[in-house]
């Protein structure tokens, strides 16, 4: 009799888990509580795997030996505390999938930039020929590439949800661009749980593999400091001075990793700003401990396209900029945003608030912003924060009245930069939904 696995959410990284799951001789159930999507179903149909939606039948749910579940669902969920109560174990999709390959794999987290860091490595190990899968939270599931397209490398973006479910899983590569306050409402509001969750992403490694860190994240250091880690350390840095790992003199991006050596100036980025310089920097690092050649690594940092939805100068209108920062889903992330903004800026902001402390940005907001559209169910936040700073505090319920408001209070020369600083999910399918409507928009103008 073979093993059950039950799959909890059927969107990319569940149908993935399910596809390896059934190669590996596993009897195979998905269940999804929300309705699923049609392209998902004709796979799982396809390869004749039982599924249900709009629903969660427990019975067949408990019945199984490993539950393999989506990084959406909550703890809090009726279905996990039923689970945990019958003591199943429970991963997630990137710790099957580890299970069934040897490749070597270049995990990045981080509350910001870990987006951009991953795909910029990615397109290095590609541009070296090397044969590499995107996965995580961007590209394809990673259970469905080991299962279907298997590659001797990976780069994996991993968010804390999904380090929350691995065990057994190693990283040769650990990234760690950052730990600030974020999804604390899925971390009982406690920061130390939130980074012990970040700090999985080093969780079995060996002297052999490598861990590349912001040594000026002061939460990353301090943890440190509490910490033996046996992997060799690779910080990035551009405040101090660096032996092994990525720093800056005057211009200069300089690294080294024992006898390798790569510079390269700052001006030649294609992604400029501070932020970009941590992601290029983190990138090349993890470039350089898979044995890169420095030319690929200079070509990359130099000509790439940069992240939909993230800092995106998108148009001008009548001499107005709008620019799509819809991936701003945290304060941080924001924080970056508005710094980087060099005129004064109409800020399209709010949506699903995580526990947002708005005290960080106060300073930047007073320097940079002249008015503030919110977008959102409910904006009190927003307004308990900025009301005594910004005198233009406006309520908009749809996008298209977004848009529309930003342009009337911005003038010629100005910035209408969306970042929001909150999740998308009381208007919006998700991020990328906000982003894609935001564009619509400007465009309709």
């Amino acid at each position: 009799m073979s093993e059950k696995v039950v799959i909890l959410g059927a969107g990319e990284s569940g149908t993935g888990a399910a596809i390896l799951a059934l190669k590996q001789g596993y009897s195979v159930f998905v269940s999804d509580f929300g309705k699923v999507k049609a392209q998902y179903q004709e796979i799982l149909n396809r390869y004749g795997i039982a599924w249900e939606e709009l629903n969660h039948s427990f019975e067949r749910i408990l019945s199984a030996d490993l539950i393999i579940k989506s990084p959406g669902i909550p703890e809090k969920a009726p279905v996990m505390k039923e689970i945990r109560r019958n003591d199943i174990p429970v991963i997630s999709e990137i710790e099957f999938a580890g299970r069934f390959t040897n490749a070597t794999k270049i995990c990045i987290t981080g509350s910001n930039g870990k987006t951009t860091t991953t795909l910029l490595t990615y397109e290095i190990l590609k541009r070296a020929g090397y044969s590499v899968g995107l996965a995580g939270n961007v590209g394809k599931s990673f259970a469905w590439q080991v299962a279907e397209e298997p590659h001797d490398y990976y780069v994996i973006e991993l968010s804390s949800f999904q380090l929350d479910d691995m065990y057994d899983f190693k990283a040769e590569v650990a990234v760690l661009m950052n730990i600030t306050p974020d999804h604390l409402d899925r971390y009982e509001y406690q920061m130390q749980k939130y980074t012990d969750a970040k700090f999985r992403i080093i969780i079995n490694q060996t002297e052999t593999d490598f861990f590349v860190y912001c040594d000026d994240d002061p939460v990353i250091t301090t943890e440190l400091k509490k910490k033996n880690i046996p992997a060799i350390a690779l910080p990035f840095t551009l405040q101090k001075k660096q032996g092994n790992g990525a720093s800056i003199t005057g211009n200069e991006i300089n690294i080294n990793i024992n006898e390798k050596h790569f510079s390269m100036s700052i001006l030649d980025l294609a992604l400029q700003g501070k932020h970009n310089t941590y992601n290029s920097m983190a990138a090349a690092v993890s470039s350089m401990a898979v044995d890169i050649r420095n030319e690929h690594i200079r070509e990359v940092l130099s000509d790439f396209q940069g992240v939909e939805h993230r800092l995106e100068r998108f148009l001008k209108v009548h001499g107005i900029e709008f620019i799509n920062d819809s991936k701003a889903t945290n304060v941080n992330s924001t924080w970056y945003a508005l710094e980087s903004m060099d005129r004064p800026v109409v800020w399209i902001a709010g949506g699903v608030d995580k526990g947002n402390d708005y005290n960080m940005l106060l300073d930047v907001v007073k320097h940079k912003v002249k008015a503030i559209v919110c977008l959102g169910v409910d904006n009190t936040r927003i307004h308990e924060a900025f009301d005594p700073f910004v005198t233009n505090i406006i309520d908009t319920q749809s996008m298209a009245e977004a848009v529309k408001s930003a342009y009337y209070l911005a003038r010629n020369g100005d910035i209408v930069l969306l970042s929001p600083a909150c999740a998308s999910f009381d208007l919006f399918e998700n991020y990328e939904d906000r982003g894609h409507q935001f564009k619509l928009e400007v465009r309709n103008l």
